[in-house]
């Protein structure tokens, strides 16, 4: 699946990821925060259990289910 990857600062220098699929905006329960683009187009496999370099557990599941993943709370920066 390509999607689009966007990020925001955390504290200590730590980034929270979110991934659309590409050419979606950003649903609107996620745009009360400002999200900077990371990269566009990123090709990657929805039916891996996360996305290590962004923190991302169980992305298909979160797509299909709210339009969107996001890092977890307690995941390892990204990047």
């Amino acid at each position: 699946m390509r999607v689009d990857i966007y990020r925001r600062a955390e504290a200590e220098g730590r980034f929270t990821h979110l991934a659309v699929p590409e050419g979606k905006r950003i649903p609107e329960e996620a745009t009360n925060t400002d999200w900077d683009t990371e990269v566009k187009g990123q090709d990657l496999d929805e039916d891996a259990d996360r996305w290590d370099h962004y923190g991302i557990v169980k992305p298909g599941a979160q797509l299909q289910e709210k339009g969107y993943a996001i890092t977890g709370l307690h995941e390892p920066e990204g990047g």
